[in-house]
């Protein structure tokens, strides 16, 4: 019985990997930097309309004054920031920890840093939804409606807005003379999409070796205890034939 389940288990890995209804699409992931305007070129505020589908934001400033505040707000659409955002641990930190947003990560129209030393780099989150690294996968019935599914989750984060970028000092603009500001968003255009398969061969041993595994341990331990027992036995009863009770 126990090798008829095996088989028809390892059959139903087999036939599974066969149609997995899971697609994985791919899409670019460039950085693109973005020339800043100003409306007035003496003060310390510029601004950048964008329209793409993006996921990272970096707004780097150099030689500030000491102990200036930068501030960069979007005009329609909500972003995150985290002092803890592209900072390496086991995997680089992005806002989400097992689908959700993390609680350091907050979500608001602006964002600001303190430029202690006249420096520093803002970094933001806008689309979670997105692949930050540029491949993801859904679940479709057939190749056309994955990539139906995967053009529409593209377009759906391509959000029209302005991006305002200040640097105050006590609450006011100063002076842009010397400073330099650098934009750079990753971006995100669908390339190609493909079915995931996995190797049915492969799953097949897998699903096998596992099965043997797990019937092997359910076997084992009763078989150990009931040797254990039989052994425990036959010494009890060598121990009382040679040294039997004593006969009244």
């Amino acid at each position: 019985m126990g090798l008829v389940l095996i088989i028809v288990l390892s059959y139903a890995v087999y036939s599974n990997t066969l149609d997995s209804e899971y697609y994985r699409y791919e899409t670019t992931n460039d950085e693109i930097n973005y020339e800043l305007a100003q409306s007035n070129e003496n003060e310390s505020a510029w601004f950048v309309s964008t329209s793409s589908a993006a996921t990272w934001l970096n707004i780097s400033v150099m030689n500030a004054p000491s102990d200036t505040v930068l501030t960069v707000t979007s005009t329609s659409s909500l972003w995150y920031s985290s002092e803890l955002l592209g900072m390496d641990g086991d995997e680089v930190f992005n806002c989400k920890e097992f689908d959700e947003v993390s609680e350091s990560c907050i979500s608001a129209y602006t964002h600001s840093l303190e430029l202690d030393e006249g420096s520093g780099t803002l970094r933001g989150r806008i689309s979670l939804t997105l692949p930050i690294e540029g491949v993801g996968y859904l679940q479709a019935a057939d190749p056309e409606s994955a990539e139906i599914a995967a053009e529409a989750l593209v377009d759906d984060e391509k959000v029209l807005t302005t991006w305002i970028i200040e640097i105050r000092e006590e609450g006011e603009l100063i002076s842009q003379e010397g400073i330099e500001v650098r934009f750079t968003m990753a971006e995100h255009e669908l390339v190609s999409i493909s079915e995931f398969v996995l190797d049915p061969v492969q799953e097949t041993l897998y699903g096998i070796a596992t099965l043997i595994g797990c019937f092997g341990l359910l076997i084992t331990f009763p078989m150990i205890a009931y040797f254990a027992s039989v052994a425990k036995s036959r010494i009890d009863e060598e121990n009382r034939s040679e040294d039997p009770a004593p006969v009244d």
